[in-house]
């Protein structure tokens, strides 16, 4: 059993860049457009792909699940959003996406058996996931498993990364960290620049605001950087979000978990060598 916690970790690090692609992929500005929905930015085609699980959800609820985005911002591109297209007919267009995607970064690697191995490894861990309580993990878990191995591996790792976040926000929750404070003490730490969580939607009297909670709980210095107090916080919110997101490999494994690590290696470097992906996000990969 993989005991060590930078092993889960180094899972998520892998396997979130060969989910997220689907957010920047010209592909899935293609097939959102085919949907009615805009594609000047990748927000009108971001929520309807990653709220589609849930189903006929409204603002409030995507608000609260997505978390850290200003319910304005989710108000903003999800208003009318099931009128634009129905949540089955955005699955439909994201396998599609995915797949093209797939076939354009991996080549002749799709037929291949390792990444059918890795396939079926990840769905072994994203089977074992507990999603009680964990809504975005839940709402993908009960989807249809596809047939291509491909877009067998990118629903596990969907999978995945939501079973990830939903602890993720457990333990910002127990923390104490409101989603605008969750952003700020997140930044404060140098996980990315305060630019980059602008793109979450927080006015920058709510930022400044939140900045004054967290100064007056010993968190964070007058400069807006982090205290020793606030950097143990964070320490703690990851480790604890490691702990939550060891149940799969655990069940998979350690023997199991690092072979998959290592069949994943070619297909990480195809994604991550496309350019698609940003060089910093606010997940902080790489820095936390």
């Amino acid at each position: 059993m993989p005991q060590d916690l930078g092993r889960v970790r180094h899972m998520w690090h892998l396997l979130e860049p060969l989910h997220a692609v689907l957010y920047y992929a010209p592909e899935a500005f293609e097939e959102a457009a085919a949907l009615g929905f805009a594609t000047d930015t990748r927000w009108p085609s971001y929520f309807p792909y990653r709220a589609a699980p849930l189903g006929p959800v409204r603002p409030g609820q995507i608000a609260s699940v997505f978390y850290s985005f200003s319910p304005r911002t989710v108000e903003r591109y999800t208003a009318r959003v099931w009128e634009t297209a129905a949540p089955g007919d955005v699955l439909a267009a994201r396998s599609r996406a995915v797949d093209r995607t797939y076939r354009r970064l991996l080549g002749k690697r799709i037929g291949s058996p390792e990444l059918a191995e890795a396939a079926a490894l990840a769905r072994q861990a994203a089977e074992a996931a507990v999603t009680a309580g964990r809504p975005l993990a839940a709402a993908n878990a009960v989807l249809e498993w596809p047939d291509a191995p491909q877009l067998r591996l990118w629903h596990a790792a969907t999978v995945l990364r939501e079973h990830r976040g939903d602890g993720h926000l457990v333990a910002l929750l127990t923390a104490g960290l409101d989603p605008v404070e969750a952003l700020v003490s997140f930044a404060a730490i140098g996980a990315a620049s305060d630019r980059t969580f602008q793109s979450r939607g927080w006015s920058a009297e709510e930022w400044a605001a939140a900045r004054e909670r967290l100064a007056a709980r010993g968190l964070l210095h007058s400069d807006g950087t982090a205290t020793p107090a606030g950097r143990r916080l964070r320490a703690e919110i990851e480790r604890r979000t490691d702990e939550l997101a060891a149940g799969p490999w655990t069940a998979l494994g350690e023997e199991a978990t690092a072979r998959l690590a290592d069949l994943l290696g070619e297909f990480w470097v195809a994604v991550l060598g496309s350019g698609l992906l940003p060089s910093e996000t606010t997940l902080g990969i790489g820095k936390v």
